[in-house]
């Protein structure tokens, strides 16, 4: 008698399990399609020459804001990670959605809104050495144990993120979750903690490859080109003098 095939000899706890891969692999994939389509119809994706808040240049920039200013689109986005996180009985998977200054704080609140849990965020300080860290401020609390999906808008180093880990860890919160709205990160899959070195997931709901490059003609081709700089975000998108904040 043939030897069946491997599939064939598969039993039916392996195929649902294939058969579930498969299905949550093609829900990603129309979700990255729809983040991606909210993005470019809302003309969010930029080309030029751009300062970003790392300090590194791009060619390509994505203006959140121009997303986030649409309460339709922004909901549809939360809805994403909102559905992630319930229970097969519609229970919350999570106690509290927390986010970094400033993009976190609106999808902080809807995720959490359609969760029915608390929405709360940090805030950058700076400390008398003059390092920048992220602080729960304005009487927000985590009580320990407490269940905590942390979310922001797009992710290049992940400095925004991983300044937040201290910050819950500090309360004895326990991160489910780092959920981003797209990543141009290069593929990064997790996110150490700077104080406790503890790893936690990171999810994005679109992944895009946005290359960028230390400052400099050597290094950067659109300074390479005499191509003028701007600096997005909170510093307005006039040419840039020197470092900025709120790149992408």
């Amino acid at each position: 008698m043939p030897d069946l095939e491997p599939e064939s000899r598969a039993t039916p706890e392996a195929r649902m399990t294939t058969i579930r891969s498969e299905a949550q692999l093609a829900a990603a994939k129309a979700i990255a399609s729809r983040t991606e389509e909210l993005f470019r119809r809302s003309g969010a994706l930029k080309e030029g020459h751009f300062l970003l808040k790392s300090g590194k240049h791009s060619e390509r920039y994505l203006e959140k804001f121009l997303v986030l200013q649409d309460p339709a689109a922004t909901s549809e986005l939360c809805g994403f990670w909102a559905a992630r996180h319930r229970n097969p009985d519609g229970s919350p998977m999570v106690d509290v959605v927390a986010g970094p200054t400033t993009g976190g704080v609106i999808l902080a609140f809807e995720t959490a809104r359609q969760l029915g849990v608390r929405s709360i965020f940090a805030e950058e300080v700076k400390d008398p050495d003059g390092t920048s860290r992220r602080e729960f401020r304005r009487g927000f609390t985590i009580a320990p144990g407490e269940r905590v999906l942390l979310v922001d808008d797009i992710l290049t180093t992940g400095g925004s993120l991983l300044a937040m880990l201290p910050a819950v860890e500090e309360f004895g919160g326990e991160i489910v979750t780092c959920a981003v709205l797209a990543d141009r990160s290069g593929g990064l899959a997790s996110l150490s903690s700077p104080k406790t070195q503890r790893s936690y997931p990171l999810n994005a709901l679109w992944k895009l490859q946005l290359p960028t490059y230390d400052p400099g003609p050597e290094t950067c081709p659109a300074c390479a080109a005499g191509i003028p700089l701007h600096a997005p975000g909170s510093t307005g998108t006039g040419a840039a003098g020197g470092p900025a904040g709120g790149g992408a």
